[in-house]
């Protein structure tokens, strides 16, 4: 039985590359075989704006598709995109908004629990 990962990120997208590495991560984690669950808080959640074009470097947008495709679960904090005005617009295809109690549900079944 796999084990059950739970990354929660905060950093902003593009403004450090803490939500780069822990993207890096969930994609390694699942390449070993892991069951993966990503919970973006804070500026983190604007990663998943499907318009998102960076002009050179990495390309989170990218990264998210792969780790959904592989299996994983997004989810974005609910307070965090009101805050941002991230709710109206268009998100990757798999990824949905969700509220604070999902992610205490989710750390009660993680194996792990990681946070960038």
């Amino acid at each position: 039985m796999s084990q059950q990962i739970l990354i929660i990120a905060s950093g902003a997208p593009y403004g450090s590359e803490s939500l780069f590495n822990a993207l890096r991560l969930g994609l390694a984690l699942q390449e070993e075989g892991a069951s993966l669950r990503l919970f973006l808080l804070s500026d983190a959640v604007s990663a998943a704006i499907a318009t998102q074009a960076p002009a050179e470097g990495y390309h989170l947008r990218q990264m998210l598709d792969i780790l959904l495709v592989q299996g994983a679960e997004v989810r974005l904090c609910q307070s965090c995109c009101d805050a941002r005005g991230i709710g109206a617009l268009p998100l990757i295809e798999g990824i949905r908004i969700d509220h604070l109690p999902t992610l205490a549900q989710w750390t009660l079944a993680a194996d792990k629990v990681l946070t960038f």
